[in-house]
């Protein structure tokens, strides 16, 4: 499933955790590991050192994705390290384009002050403009079982939505996970008015609509999804994680946009608020926005 696993970092303890995890996966599917450390051209790093100009950044750089190559080549693992300069997330997201790289995996938080190169503003960046699936980490997030052993794709039907979908199916059919598909209903706006009482049906018939196609394409994918669930409540991240939770879940895949109107689940900003909350991996695809807010 990945020949070309992308894995930028700035050294610190969350990226190192990550790291961990990059390493099992490109074990598992004999892929080259790309390590790249980004010096952030925005930042003063230049100094002056007998005469020579000394780029501190770069050569933090060098010395970071030399330490990670070390460990990926321990395990036996094709590895290409580099430090360029630029914008990190941009740099990041053309690295990946222009390396057919078929997984970006970063932490979500990174270090603070000078030495700043991922933080969180830079991992939703990825997230947003990157064509390829990124895979995010919490640095406090604990032991991550792997090979996966159930997967969650929350869905709204969206384009995004189903881009999702087809990966999460890929990943359930190449790990041998069980499938769960969710859709939330947001009762945040809906009182007891009568009118809304007629609203929240409407809502539920269309969640159930959109769980069957679901559904049928998972079946016709080859993978039978162990859990169709909707679920209603204020917070459609909360009632992910509590599915999660619940479930004991391993991955999550999930669209960075999803639909407007009526029948709204996933939003990018829903996704933004999962990737910095949820307690296990999530996976996230950037489908057509033509149907995104």
């Amino acid at each position: 499933m990945y020949t070309q696993i992308l894995f930028p970092t700035d050294g610190s303890e969350g990226s190192a955790a990550a790291f961990d995890h990059v390493l099992e996966i490109a074990d598992a599917h004999g892929a080259t590991v790309h390590v790249l450390n980004v010096a952030d051209t925005t930042k003063d790093s230049v100094l002056r050192r007998q005469g020579e100009t000394v780029d501190t950044l770069v050569q933090e750089g060098e010395t970071i994705v030399s330490d990670a190559e070390d460990r990926a080549q321990q395990r036996g693992i094709e590895t290409v390290a580099e430090v360029r300069q630029g914008v990190p997330a941009n740099t990041i997201v053309d690295y990946a384009a222009s390396h057919d790289v078929d997984l970006v995996v970063m932490p979500t938080h990174g270090r603070q002050g000078l030495e700043r190169v991922l933080l969180g503003s830079t991992t939703e960046r990825v997230i947003r403009q990157a064509e390829t699936p990124t895979l995010t980490i919490r640095p406090d997030t604990d032991a991550i079982d792997y090979p996966y052993r159930s997967v969650l794709v929350p869905t709204d039907g969206s384009e995004s939505a189903r881009d999702a979908l087809t990966i999460g199916v890929d990943v359930a059919t190449t790990e041998g996970a069980a499938l769960h598909l969710l859709s939330v209903v947001t009762t945040a706006t809906l009182g007891v008015d009568v009118r809304n009482e007629i609203q929240l049906t409407a809502l539920e018939e269309s969640a159930t609509q959109i769980l069957e196609d679901a559904s049928a394409f998972a079946t016709d994918a080859g993978v039978e999804p162990v859990d169709e669930a909707i679920e209603f409540g204020p917070s459609i991240p909360r009632e992910i994680r509590t599915y999660i939770d619940d479930h004991d879940i391993d991955l999550v895949v999930v669209g960075t946009h999803g639909r407007t109107g009526l029948d709204r689940y996933l939003l990018g900003s829903v996704t933004d608020q999962l990737v910095r909350t949820s307690p296990v991996p999530v996976l996230t695809v950037r489908g057509d926005r033509s149907d995104a807010e």
